[in-house]
């Protein structure tokens, strides 16, 4: 079996969505697009062909791992997330006591990471760090450049 793969509420409904989407909707479209690349004759030298079977491959293959990730997915609720603790699902105000910069950070699953929008995976090197401290901790993580010292300042649920 695939390992266990963490995912707030919010991002299973987006992988749920984009599967709903590919099966209901591109799948069709792009079995349209191989009909009518039939149509224009030899097969052997066909560059619309060629190319809507990639497309078809391509969308197959997204299907296949949305599928893999909805059935090892188990959904942290950020609703009953314990906000004494850092956690999938909690948001962290911390201060860099370095800069003396606060930023704060959603803590998600892998697959809904997107830092540049502040939504850091439990398994990057902050967000697994930070994971299981309180607030008022002070926490030193190892990160590519050296290491960065925080002190947790607020742990709420993330909406």
């Amino acid at each position: 079996m695939a390992d266990e793969l963490l995912l707030t509420k919010e991002g299973y409904e987006k992988i749920k969505n984009e599967h709903e989407e590919l099966v209901s909707k591109t799948r069709a479209e792009v079995a349209e697009k191989l009909k009518e690349a039939r149509a224009f004759g030899d097969l052997s030298e066909n560059a619309e062909y060629d190319a809507a079977k990639n497309e078809q491959a391509d969308v197959e293959a997204r299907i296949l791992k949305l599928e893999n990730m909805m059935r090892s997915a188990t959904i942290v609720d950020a609703a009953t997330a314990k906000k004494d603790r850092v956690n999938v699902g909690t948001k962290v105000l911390l201060k860099n006591l370095k800069t003396k910069k606060e930023e704060t950070y959603a803590i998600v699953g892998a697959t809904e990471a997107d830092p540049f929008n502040g939504k850091i995976s439990n398994d990057s090197a902050v967000g697994g760090g930070l994971l299981g401290h309180k607030t008022g901790e002070k926490v030193e993580i190892e990160i590519p450049d050296g290491s960065v010292k925080y002190e947790i300042l607020k742990i709420s649920k993330n909406r």
